[in-house]
This record gives structure tokens, C-alpha cells and sequence, in this order.
């Protein structure tokens, strides 16, 4: 082997030293390839009890484990040979015009997670132009979403909570009063869902500052210090004040039925879902009784352990309601590919619980962003690999829900 002394002109190519930066957040969160590099993030910079409330699941986290499994153990058939240079994942979700099949779903205690909270979720949904949902136990009210989100979808998700209908009409009126063009309403909490780690961690809302949970955030300051600095947690929707997670049952009424869809029907003139569908004979009944679709979910694990996955009964709800009817997926749902498989299968679009928060406690506005952001690059480059170039070219026969039958 002969040898020279180096060439200083190609050295110095080689050479590409990354300068310093002092934005910290944008340096950790660029180095995020996927969901689970985000997670990572997350549960380093976030209390143990906020970020088990997001992670966690019911009893022993079953039908999240098995939500999992089956985007895990599901396969692509792909084309070959077909024109893939210009890809785009647009399509339509309930009604409307979306930048790619995603859409943010409603999560409670959210500024509890990261301060920035809904306001930092709806501007980057926005700005990735896919429809923000705001949960009823947002720590956000209906308007100050829609201000910091004032050209975008914005949609809202309604608990109907005891038999008392004042309150579900005043947050309708107020949603349609902002703007929100869609009313999700979750029909799968008769009851709160018994989520151990939550028990385990002693989790209070707002987190209260134990010796216990003081040890956990001594190498957390920043989430420490964005906390006491901000605006005190709570339900805001429902005025001033907070409320502990163990009496949030107290809100959810066991007497909800199918009758009670005809009343919100009539209260609301936009697009109305039913979110906690589980099954296509529910997925029926709710578009005959004037719903405009459904969210298959399974609540992400967090109701009913050993739950449907959603993914494997939205084939048969397809087929029973035909196309016109929008139908969303949930729960397990950690890529741009996930998505992709998810719309093959039959759905409009899916929505990100936990995806969109590991990104916001990693890292607030930018850190949804960079989720997002990763969201979209997987499925254009999935669809580039299965030789599809619109998301309307994706049928179920491109995926086969077990790997081994591929």
C-alpha cells in the first residue's frame, strides 16, 4: 500500500466542523430522527408524573401494547416501477382541504406537560396545515385557541357530562361562536379508566411539589421554573380554578346514550364525529343517528384494557358505511408510515395523541413542529416506496396486517 501525505485542499472538504449554537432546543430536537427519538427527549426533560400521565395506558396497558404490535407486525406490498418524483401526502378530511392525514388529537392537562400547552399545538398544527382538536379538559379556553390559531381548522372535542345539558350548550355555542368547523364528541368514558402508573406516581393536577416529586425535578429545572412562572393549571373551559384528576370522573355521565346524539345533532350545524367508536355495528348506529363519521378509538389505551384496536376494525367499518362517511383512526400510532397504512386500510386521516406531546414536552412549539415535520417526510418517502404518489392511489391490498402473508 503506497502512501502520500495528506492533500490539504481535500482535507480540508472533509472537514465540516458544526458551529456552536446557543439554541439548545433547536439543537436537541434536529437530532431527532423519529417519534421514539423525541420520546427519549421528552422523558428526560419532563417530570416523571406528567410524563407517565402522557405514556401510560390503563391497568396493565394491554390494548396500547397490542395498538402497537399490529402497526409493528403489519406489512406493505409495494409497486415497482411507477412514477414517484413528485409525491404528495394532501388529501380531504372531513370536508375540507388537510396538508397531509393528521390531525392533532384532544388531550387534557396539556400545559401541564409543557407550559406552551394547546397555543403551541394549534399554531404548529397550523403552520403544517393539518386541523388542531381541543379537549374540553383542555388547560386552553376555546378562545384563546382560536387567537392563537385564527387561520387554521380548528376543532373541539366535548365531554356530555351529567344529565344538566347547560354546560355541553354553552361550550357548543362558544366552539361555533370561535370558528370550530368540527364538534368531536367521546362516547367511550361512561367512566374514568384505571390507570395505574398514575396511582403509582401519586399524580395530582396540578402536580404538587412533594418531597417525592421535588427529587424528580431537581435535574428538571426548566419545566420546574415555566410552571411556577405561568398562569396557574386549570380546566379553563370551565372558569377559574383546578380540579384534581382523581374527581374528573365526576364530569363524565354513565347514562350517555345513543338518544343524546339527537340533541348535540340539533345543537351543532357543522361537522359532528363520534370519537371512541370500537366497534362497526357502534360505527352504524352513530351515522344513523346524524353523525357525520367516527374516530375509531380505543380512547389510546387509556379506558377499557384489552380493547379493539382500532386499526383492525376499521376495514369492516369501511365497508359498512361506504365512503362518504369520514372515519379516523387512533392509538398506537408512532410514524408517517403508521398513517400510511392507516389510510390504505380505509381511514381519512389519523389523529396523534401522545405523538404531538412527546414532541411538545421535548420541546414546546418547535418540538410539535419537529414532530410534525416527521410525520410528513415518513409518509412521502413511504409512498415513494410504494410506488404511490396520492394518498387516493392506497388501497388495502397494498398492506397485509400480518407480516408472514406478505
Amino acid at each position: 500500500m503506497r502512501r502520500r501525505l495528506p492533500d490539504l485542499p481535500t482535507l480540508r472538504d472533509y472537514l465540516h466542523l458544526q458551529k456552536p449554537t446557543l439554541d439548545r432546543r433547536a439543537a436537541r430536537l434536529a437530532k431527532a430522527a423519529d417519534l421514539w427519538d423525541l420520546r427519549r427527549i421528552a422523558k428526560r426533560r419532563t417530570p416523571t408524573g406528567p410524563f407517565d400521565y402522557v405514556d401510560g395506558a390503563a391497568e396493565r396497558e394491554i390494548s396500547l401494547g397490542r395498538a402497537r404490535q399490529v402497526y409493528d407486525e403489519l406489512a406493505f406490498r409495494p409497486q415497482v416501477l411507477r412514477d414517484v418524483g413528485s409525491v404528495t401526502p394532501q388529501t380531504t378530511v372531513a370536508g375540507a382541504a388537510s396538508a397531509m392525514p393528521l390531525v392533532i388529537a384532544p388531550t387534557g392537562f396539556t400545559r401541564m406537560m409543557h407550559s406552551e400547552g394547546e397555543t403551541a399545538g394549534v399554531r404548529a398544527a397550523h403552520a403544517a396545515g393539518i386541523p388542531f382538536t381541543l379537549s374540553t379538559m383542555g388547560t386552553a379556553t376555546i378562545e384563546e385557541v382560536a387567537e392563537a390559531g385564527p387561520d387554521g381548522r380548528r376543532w373541539f372535542q366535548l365531554y356530555l357530562a351529567g344529565q344538566d345539558r347547560g354546560i355541553a350548550e354553552d361550550l357548543v355555542a362558544r366552539a361555533h361562536a370561535a370558528g370550530c368547523d368540527t364538534l368531536m364528541v367521546t362516547v367511550d368514558t361512561p367512566v374514568t379508566g384505571a390507570r395505574h402508573r398514575d396511582t403509582r406516581n401519586g399524580m395530582t393536577f396540578p402536580p404538587q411539589l412533594t418531597a417525592k416529586t421535588f427529587l424528580d425535578a431537581a435535574w428538571r429545572p426548566e419545566w420546574w421554573i415555566n410552571f411556577l412562572t405561568t398562569e396557574p393549571l386549570g380546566f379553563t373551559n370551565f372558569g377559574s380554578g383546578s380540579q384534581s384528576i382523581q374527581a374528573i370522573g365526576s364530569l363524565f355521565d354513565p347514562t350517555l346514550a345513543f338518544r343524546d346524539l339527537a340533541w348535540l345533532r340539533e345543537q351543532w350545524p357543522g361537522t359532528l364525529l363520534i370519537k371512541g367508536v370500537q366497534t362497526p355495528e357502534d360505527a352504524e348506529r352513530s351515522v344513523a343517528a346524524g353523525a357525520d363519521g367516527v374516530v375509531l378509538s380505543n380512547h389510546g389505551g387509556r379506558q377499557l384494557d384489552r380493547a379493539p384496536v382500532p386499526l383492525l376494525t376499521l376495514p369492516e367499518v369501511r365497508r359498512r358505511l361506504g365512503p362518504e362517511p369520514t372515519v379516523l383512526v387512533d392509538t398506537g400510532i408512532m410514524s408517517g408510515a403508521d398513517v400510511v397504512a392507516a389510510v390504505a386500510l380505509g381511514a381519512d386521516a389519523a389523529m396523534i395523541g401522545r405523538a404531538y406531546l412527546y414532541g411538545l414536552m421535548a420541546g414546546g412549539g418547535e418540538g410539535v413542529a419537529r414532530a410534525l415535520e416527521i410525520f410528513r417526510s415518513e409518509m412521502v418517502r413511504t409512498m415513494q416506496l410504494m410506488g404511490v404518489a396520492r394518498m387516493a392511489e392506497l388501497t388495502p391490498e397494498m398492506v397485509a396486517l400480518d407480516w408472514r402473508s406478505a
